[in-house]
């Protein structure tokens, strides 16, 4: 038997046509602005799709206002994320008149994503893609050999992305070679690797011991207890936050000495949970911490999965368990470069551990931070973290803000 047809009410219409019509004005308006000259001094940063000052983008803007201060940089960012921005630093939302204005007119171009609604790039623009993350899972058009992913990938879109680069950022060897693999410049275009380390990471190497204290204490983590960060990331089998670890009775497996840090990803739009009925008061939801890299420099330890953060925390050299008991799942379904529970250097950043009693036990044998483990960390490091010193900041900012020519 057939459906009726859904009527939209008479006011839903009228938004619907209201903001097709704003749509098409800014674009009008932007088609005038393309003829504009460039500023030479305008940079327009993005992040994470619109959702703030962060990762990549947010080191090179801070150091790009100590290097090359002429540099007026302003951040893109939607409406709904427009409460995050800091006080004092210039953005546009998304869409709107400003937003296509900066597009249209900026020099520089700066994002780790993409930006929104299809802008044109023009002659003399230099885009800068920074990427957010080394890659262990499948990435660009090596996502096509697993379905799942493909029926929700516009691999076209990818490339004509692509074709706007001027530069891809990399943090190491591996992930350059598999940048230029799966994110191939299209006929009549290219771009320049610049392996010159991930910028995020520079705090790393910069922060003092005040600096993690004043963190350290902030989140509310008593002076000698130890801190685990676990920050799982997003699983495409699965639909929303679905943690593999119970960090409630991790905490009281391990006792006082042990604090807990939990991270929902962002894509999930929640929290890590609240505090249930057997709460021991050690489990610290902090996923609507700002920083990711202060979360890290205030743990002792990282329980890491599959997120690409495995490879910015090895840069503090401090123990790093890989806790996975969804692995085959996880890699049949999204594909890995690399078996990161093989247990071999260079693959493996310390002990593998599958089941909640194997993680308990990790800890309370002292095996997370042993000679071997240190071994495994050591060569990790060796393989992923080549480039950062502390200085990826500066490196590219004077290379990226330097005269075309």
């Amino acid at each position: 038997m057939p459906t009726r047809p859904t009527r939209r009410s008479p006011r839903a219409s009228a938004a619907s046509v209201k903001r097709f019509v704003r749509r098409q004005a800014m674009r009008a308006v932007y088609r005038t602005d393309l003829r504009r000259p460039l500023d030479p001094d305008l940079a327009v940063y993005g992040a994470y799709w619109n959702r703030g000052v962060a990762c990549n983008p947010a080191a090179i803007h801070a150091k790009a206002r100590e290097l090359v201060p002429h540099i007026r940089g302003v951040w893109v960012v939607s409406s709904r994320h427009r409460d995050r921005m800091p006080a004092g630093v210039p953005y546009v939302i998304e869409g709107s008149r400003p937003y296509w204005r900066a597009m249209a007119t900026a020099t520089y171009l700066v994002n780790n994503s993409s930006f929104p609604g299809g802008f044109t790039k023009r002659p003399g623009q230099r885009y800068l893609q920074t990427h957010h993350g080394t890659p262990l899972k499948t990435m660009g058009l090596d996502q096509r050999a697993y379905p799942a992913l493909a029926r929700k990938t516009d691999f076209d879109k990818i490339l004509a992305h692509v074709r706007q680069w001027d530069f891809s950022l990399s943090a190491n060897p591996h992930t350059t070679e598999v940048w230029d693999r799966v994110y191939p410049a299209p006929e009549g275009a290219s771009y320049e690797h610049l392996d010159l380390g991930y910028p995020r990471n520079d705090v790393y190497f910069t922060a003092t011991a005040d600096d993690i204290a004043k963190v350290r204490a902030e989140l509310g983590i008593a002076e000698g207890q130890i801190a685990l960060l676990h920050a799982p990331t997003h699983r495409d089998y699965r639909d929303g936050f679905v943690p593999d670890l119970d960090p409630e009775l991790l905490a009281r497996q391990l006792g006082s000495d042990y604090v807990v840090l939990v991270r929902a990803h962002y894509f999930y739009g929640r929290s890590a949970g609240g505090k249930g009925p057997e709460s021991t008061g050690r489990v610290i939801d902090v996923t609507g911490h700002p920083r990711v890299e202060e979360l890290c420099l205030a743990a002792d330890a990282l329980i890491a999965d599959y997120s690409s953060l495995v490879f910015d925390y090895a840069c503090l050299d401090r123990p790093i368990v890989v806790h996975a008991p969804d692995w085959d799942a996880y890699r049949a379904a999204r594909g890995t470069y690399f078996d990161l529970l093989s247990g071999l250097p260079g693959d493996t950043p310390g002990p593998v551990t599958t089941t909640p009693c194997e993680l308990r036990d990790v800890f309370r044998s002292g095996r997370w931070r042993s000679p071997e483990a240190a071994a495994l960390r050591t060569a990790f490091r060796e393989r992923f973290c080549p480039y950062d010193d502390g200085h990826a900041a500066e490196r590219v900012v004077r290379r990226f803000f330097a005269p075309a020519g």
